[in-house]
């Protein structure tokens, strides 16, 4: 099977490494679809667009005819992998994984080519090792070899526990590659020690190593730090239109780009042409609605997506209302209540101090109008539309404690 130029470009797009040199070339060079593998633990019930990176690259290879292996550790999921962590990772159950498994292939076909994936549990040959299996597995890898790793390097360095558990996650990963004869396997760049332990095990076993390749982690709305839900940066794939929608608008210009390339399926030429536009002075808002656009499209339809736009611009250009606007009732003393703590109580900030710092930024608006009074003291018996920021938006009614008891 032969790949042009274009083609090759593309699926080397983004990519942080790709080993070993020349490797995906020869690869791709072969006269037979490859067997292209992800894993994914099911450590959560939803992806957000950080998960979509990785799975992304693997659309990219389905469309050059190649076969995906999308990989669920319901069984690496119970080890509980320790890439990255300072601390012994709590073990899920047999329970939490199969039901975040489920969600995961309902999830993956909004990307995916159903007819050129095929969804795999690695419980399903590793629930078949006998403990004489597992020992034999774990003789073909050195302590020292694992100590490298640079996580596990800085806990021993620091005098910090590590569970021998804990070593077989690699192993683990690593044997799964071996199970499915994998030709390429695809991690995040915290997978790399994994991935490579993957290639050492497959020349153990006789079998030709993997190409690997890492994809990097992507920033979260505030374009700092990576993706994740417990940093409230992210933007959920189950996510309404208008949510989603609005999330990425709120994004930065220079970040829209590495959105663009690491999440379109646009052709890196027609990125390229839309770069030299905005540095011609067009305005890149115009290709941040055409990104979320796409996005929202993947995960819903084209009319949602539409819809999301109409009713984006509605919202905070035309300074209307959207149809549906949440009304939050907050309580407040009979003197009023101060505007930081009301958005607070309103939940529309996380803390006064947030609340402080936007009304000094001049984002927040009580009914269109933009507030910077951080003294100002809100009555009860009002009821407003109050603006936070790009996309904070809800009618909040302010009523006295007494009539807010039942």
């Amino acid at each position: 099977m032969r790949v042009g130029e274009e083609a090759l470009r593309r699926v080397r797009c983004g990519a942080v490494d790709i080993l070993p040199a020349g490797g995906l070339e020869e690869r791709l060079a072969l006269s037979r679809p490859l067997r292209v593998k992800a894993g994914f633990d099911p450590t959560a019930p939803d992806l957000h667009l950080g998960h979509t990176v990785l799975i992304h690259k693997l659309r990219q290879f389905q469309d050059l005819g190649h076969e995906v292996l999308f990989l669920i550790g319901d069984f690496t999921g119970m080890i509980g992998d320790p890439s990255g962590k300072n601390a012994t990772r709590r073990a899920l159950t047999r329970d939490e994984i199969l039901h975040n498994a489920r969600t995961y292939e309902e999830q993956i076909f909004k990307i995916l080519h159903p007819e050129l994936t095929q969804v795999v549990f690695n419980s399903s040959w590793m629930d078949k090792l006998s403990a004489a299996d597992l020992v034999q597995l774990a003789a073909k890898y050195t302590v020292a070899r694992m100590l490298e790793r640079d996580d596990f390097h800085q806990r021993y360095m620091a005098n910090q526990a590590i569970a021998i558990h804990e070593f077989l996650y690699p192993l683990v990963q690593g044997y799964d590659s071996v199970a499915l004869k994998a030709d390429v396997e695809l991690g995040g760049t915290d997978q790399k020690f994994n991935l490579l332990v993957g290639r050492e095990l497959q020349k153990a076993y006789g079998q030709v190593p993997q190409v690997i390749m890492t994809m990097p982690i992507l920033e979260g709305l505030d374009g700092v730090q990576k993706m994740s839900k417990s940093l409230d940066n992210y933007v959920g794939i189950r996510e309404s239109p208008d949510e989603m929608f609005g999330k990425l608008m709120s994004i930065s210009d220079e970040l829209m780009w590495r959105y663009m390339e690491l999440l379109s399926f646009r052709a890196l030429d027609e990125i390229e042409r839309l770069r030299e536009a905005v540095r011609q002075g067009q305005n890149p808002r115009d290709v941040k609605y055409s990104l979320a656009e796409e996005v929202v499209e993947q995960f819903h339809d084209r009319q949602a997506a539409a819809c999301a736009r109409e009713e984006f611009i509605a919202r905070f250009r035309r300074g209307s209302t959207p149809t549906e606007l949440q009304e939050i009732m907050v309580a407040a003393p009979s003197d009023g209540m101060l505007i930081g703590n009301l958005l607070k109580e309103a939940g529309l900030v996380a803390s006064t101090s947030e609340a402080m710092r936007l009304l000094k930024q001049r984002a927040v608006h009580i009914d269109g109008e933009c507030i910077e009074d951080r003294a100002l003291c809100v009555a009860p018996g009002s009821a407003h539309i109050y603006k936070i920021g790009k996309r904070r938006i809800a009618r909040v009614k302010v009523v006295h404690k007494v009539d807010a008891q039942p």
